[in-house]
Order: structure tokens, then sequence, then C-alpha cells
């Protein structure tokens, strides 16, 4: 996989600097908030936060750190959507949502054994993954990848009902983070 077309599709997706008076992640810039950007060691104004930088915390953020660059290993289109999820909803809740799906896709324990929920890929989420695709093959990755898109849709839902200020970004949340699957039909 190309980590930087995945990268470069995310910024795309999250454009410049943006200060929106409801956005809880405060001033952004190129989609990284003011508070990952001081943790990776920006103190600088976020309008002039390096492309560069960008770049590199989400490859080391939420790509490698949360071990999607393995599960891109296995299917790159997978891969790319915890990628994305990661970073818009945090890389725990990308990695719970797939550790969910695989969950309930394995009929209760007879095709692989259940994950523990835990927010972090590790080799038990990865050979899960594994025999779900040997077993359900190419369909397989088109429906976990709408199952995966379904549980983050609700989840925007659950933001905006709980915090009606988030209303102002359920549209686009769902409209740029939550679309068909890119993967094989």
């Amino acid at each position: 996989m190309n980590f930087e077309n995945v990268i470069d599709e995310i910024i795309a997706k999250e454009q410049g600097y943006v200060d929106h008076p409801n956005d809880r992640g405060g001033p952004t810039n190129f989609g990284i908030t003011q508070a990952v950007a001081r943790k990776n060691g920006w103190q600088g104004d976020m309008r002039e936060l390096p492309l560069s930088l960008a770049r590199e915390i989400y490859r080391r953020r939420y790509i490698v750190d949360p071990g999607f660059d393995r599960v891109s290993v296995i299917d790159a289109h997978v891969g790319a959507e915890l990628i994305d999820t990661g970073v818009n909803m945090g890389p725990g809740r990308a990695a719970e949502f797939l550790q969910r799906c695989l969950n309930v896709f394995n009929l209760e324990g007879s095709r692989y054994a259940d994950v523990l929920v835990d927010g972090r890929i590790g080799q038990v989420t990865l050979d899960a993954l594994r025999a779900f695709l040997r077993w359900r093959g190419e369909k397989g990755v088109a429906v976990l990848l709408t199952a995966l898109n379904c549980v983050q849709a609700v989840r925007y839902i659950e933001i905006a009902e709980n915090n009606p200020s988030q209303e102002s970004f359920a549209y686009g949340w769902i409209l740029n983070r939550v679309s068909l699957p890119k993967g094989p039909t």
C-alpha cells in the first residue's frame, strides 16, 4: 500500500487551517489538531504548521503506532479505512470497530476466536482478520468495509445527538468519512 496516497487523500478531505468555534479539537491544520501538534513538538501558530510535519504525524500516529500498516499488509482497503477512521475518531476507536465487526462475523467463534475489544491491533486481531478474509474472500472485504462504515456513521450520529453543537459537523462527517466502500464488490 502506498501510505503517501492515503495521507494525500486525508489531507485533501481535511483541507488547510480551520478554527471552527464548535470544533472540540480547536485550531486544526491539515487535519492535525493543536493538541496533537503540541504532543509532536510543534509550538508555533497552527496556521504555519509545516505540511511535512503533518505528514510525519499521520505516518507515525495514525499508521505505524496503531498497527494499521500491519492491517494494510493483509488487506489494503481495510487498512486505509482504519487509517481514515483513526484520523477522525482516534486510532483506538477505529481498532475497536474492526474488533467488534470481526467478533460478530465469526459465527459464535466457530470460524476463529473472539477478539478482545481493546482498541489495539495485536496478533490475535490480525489472525482473526486473516481467518475472516480466507473464509469470506473478496465479498468479505466489501461486507467488512460496509460494516466499519456503518458503525462509524452511528457513532457520528450519537456524537451529534449527545452534543447538539456537533450537528455543525455531522453532515460533513458522513459525507467525507462514511462513504461507499472502496474495496471489492
